[in-house]
């Protein structure tokens, strides 16, 4: 053996500084939050610098290599609210600094090879026109952007859909939903939250969003979402949920009270008699029994795939 074959002449880097966001969810692994994006959004305002130093750790991509851009854009495309127009401007803009190109030509035919990966790349919503059909009618909870680009995509490809769209108590984010469905034209029926059981056999489908998606597969959302999942369940309705691959969280609820409840003040119209407790939790668990599919940025999953997919992210 060499001298100096025992010392690695490239030494690996230090691993990169762990972003705001991820330090506020692991600090939160060990209770239940249905609030830590909300912490998290708190952390990331308290440290302006937060970008910056996620900047510097974005892993650069592999010129000509798999994968490389579609690498980089999934790093942007997991911060909070970050929209994909952006994830794809500094996917593209990293190849641009990595490469070797020598001429204006080269660096063009780069940068349309890496263009066109990402153009293949299906997004959430042209995952999930896979299970919309003509005629169907779905049942959604609440407002959800991400369910919202699922809609605007199937009306726009002209599928011939209705939507019945619950009150969505105590934020009323139904009626938010309702009204930008009916601004798309889609044909949307409001119903009050106690009313889902009485008009499931005319569902043929539930779609709902995820404030989180937990380590055993199951999910915290809005309250509802748990008795909607039972109800599906039990008249064997598929129930799909729509959610970006940030929202995946190392927590492991096995019921309700495994939760610190997000509290929501909420108006019955009529003053509640003193003394009388009133339940203002605004977000419930919903386990992975009664879940189909978890349509992601990282593809079609299953709920008993999520903890794969975290060991992944974790790494």
């Amino acid at each position: 053996m060499e001298p100096d074959a025992a010392q690695n002449p490239n030494p690996s880097p230090a691993p990169p500084p762990i972003s705001a966001y991820y330090q506020t969810r692991a600090e939160h692994h060990a209770v239940v939050s249905s609030d830590w994006l909300a912490h998290a959004a708190a952390a990331a305002a308290a440290n302006p610098g937060a970008d910056a130093a996620d900047a510097a750790a974005a892993p650069p991509p592999s010129p000509g290599g798999a994968g490389g851009v579609i690498e980089e854009f999934n790093f942007w495309r997991r911060k909070p609210e970050a929209a994909e127009a952006v994830a794809a401007i500094m996917a593209l803009a990293a190849v641009i600094r990595s490469s070797r190109a020598t001429t204006m030509m080269e660096l063009e035919i780069e940068l349309k090879k890496a263009s066109d990966k990402l153009k293949a790349r299906k997004t959430i919503a042209m995952l999930s026109q896979d299970f919309i059909y003509d005629g169907c009618t779905m049942l959604v909870h609440g407002y959800s952007r991400v369910v919202l680009e699922v809609l605007k995509l199937a009306a726009s490809n002209h599928k011939l859909l209705r939507v019945l769209c619950t009150e969505g108590r105590p934020d009323r984010t139904g009626l938010r939903m309702s009204n930008e469905l009916a601004a798309l034209g889609i044909p949307v029926k409001v119903l009050i939250d106690s009313a889902v059981a009485y008009s499931m056999d005319e569902v043929d489908m539930v779609f709902v969003g995820a404030d989180g998606v937990v380590e055993s597969g199951g999910i915290i959302n809005m309250m509802g979402t748990y008795q909607i999942a039972l109800v599906a369940h039990s008249m064997n309705k598929p129930v799909y949920v729509a959610a970006e691959s940030y929202k995946f969280a190392r927590l492991y609820p096995l019921d309700q009270k495994d939760m610190t409840p997000a509290h929501r003040p909420i108006d019955f119209g009529v003053p509640v008699p003193t003394g009388v407790e009133v339940e203002t939790s605004a977000r419930d668990y919903t386990p992975p029994q009664y879940l189909t599919l978890l349509l992601t940025d990282l593809g079609v999953l299953t709920p008993s795939v999520v903890s794969d997919e975290l060991i992944q992210l974790y790494l």
